[in-house]
């Protein structure tokens, strides 16, 4: 004999009576077939199944960011030739004064202003990357620390886009102070400019 598949009001009161004879402890005389109960019984263990939870997602190694410390960086840009090959320098130091990062990159045909501005921006980009909060800038450009420092306009129109991306950098920073030095100080800095320069020219 078949019996049709039992409706979930039919599964309800089945269940119900199974429950109040296992509290009872009377026997199981229930009307329905095994089958029927079966049935019943696998809807059942479906309904209060816990749903699969999704793990929330993880977080990307290369947007956890350590915690913001403060540091020096030190950049150089030369060319040879104004406009000519062209160099860029930077050098990061963390407040104990260990060095955490240097950086050389050939610019290609350049003044010696934009390979200043190049390199500047080089080392402002890995200093956010390694999440430096407080930066102290070092420069031997006379020119750039007083553009930047709003002592100077920007007049040359190919220095305008260079100024603005160094504008919007420092302002990532919680803090930046950028001062002069003399060129002596930015030894390592121009070092790695004219190892950039050596490079192409070998």
């Amino acid at each position: 004999m078949s019996h049709s598949a039992p409706d979930d009001a039919g599964c309800a009161a089945l269940l119900t009576a199974l429950a109040q004879a296992l509290e009872r402890g009377q026997g199981l005389d229930l009307p329905a077939d095994e089958a029927t109960m079966a049935r019943c019984l696998r809807r059942a263990a479906a309904l209060l199944a816990p749903e699969p939870t999704q793990a929330p997602p993880s977080r990307p190694a290369d947007l956890a960011r350590p915690q913001a410390f403060a540091a020096t960086l030190y950049a150089d840009g030369g060319a040879r030739g104004n406009p000519g090959p062209a160099g860029a320098g930077a050098v990061i130091y963390d407040q104990s004064g260990a060095q955490i990062a240097a950086l050389s990159r050939y610019l290609g045909q350049a003044t010696n202003n934009v390979a200043e501005y190049q390199a500047l921006l080089m080392g402002l980009e890995a200093a956010l990357e390694l999440g430096v909060g407080q930066i102290d800038v070092r420069l031997d450009s006379e020119l750039l620390v007083k553009q930047l420092g709003g002592q100077y306009q920007v007049k040359a129109p190919h220095l305008k886009p260079l100024f603005q991306k160094a504008k919007a950098l420092l302002q990532q920073f919680t803090g930046a102070h950028i001062v002069h030095v003399r060129r002596e100080q930015n030894g390592v800095a121009d070092g790695l400019a004219n190892q950039a320069m050596d490079r192409r020219a070998n």
